[in-house]
């Protein structure tokens, strides 16, 4: 099970995370920042795993952002690194070759695509074309629901 995922710059800079079991704010604050510093520190060649505190700690860098997930000790490190890349290749899927600002300006996408794959810590979903339908549905419902809105406030419903 997940414990929290987050994703950040080569910069240190935070774009999204998602807390799947309840910390303190202050307790998050001091883990994304030992993170941060400890994954930043590291040599390239290294292996993408390790260990901090009671959990272990799976990473793995695309581009400019690094994608940290923070798993139980008795989970596969692997398992979780395909769940990375899965969640990275549904990203490129949907943005077209994602990038950082890509997940800066639309992260309640990249939030709803992680939700479509992962709820509660645990693998929800591993086909990519069921996520992708899902997500295009709620794309199409949202869009729908704009050209309503913009109907009524010009007195045409």
């Amino acid at each position: 099970m997940w414990q929290y995922i987050m994703l950040f710059s080569r910069q240190g800079k935070v774009r999204l995370q998602k807390w799947y079991n309840a910390y303190a704010q202050k307790d998050k604050k001091k883990i994304t920042r030992d993170l941060i510093s400890m994954i930043l520190s590291r040599k390239p060649k290294m292996c993408s795993f390790l260990e901090y505190k009671d959990t272990k700690v799976v990473y793995k860098r695309y581009a400019s952002l690094y994608f940290v997930v923070a798993i139980e000790p008795g989970d596969n490190e692997l398992i979780t690194l395909e769940v990375i890349h899965r969640y990275v290749e549904l990203l490129d899927k949907y943005f077209g070759n994602v990038c950082e600002l890509d997940i800066i300006f639309n992260f309640e996408k990249a939030f709803f695509i992680l939700d479509e794959l992962v709820i509660a810590g645990e693998i929800q979903e591993t086909s990519k074309k069921r996520v992708i339908n899902a997500i295009q549905a709620q794309d199409a419902l949202q869009e729908d629901g704009e050209i309503k809105q913009a109907l009524e406030e010009m007195g045409l419903m």
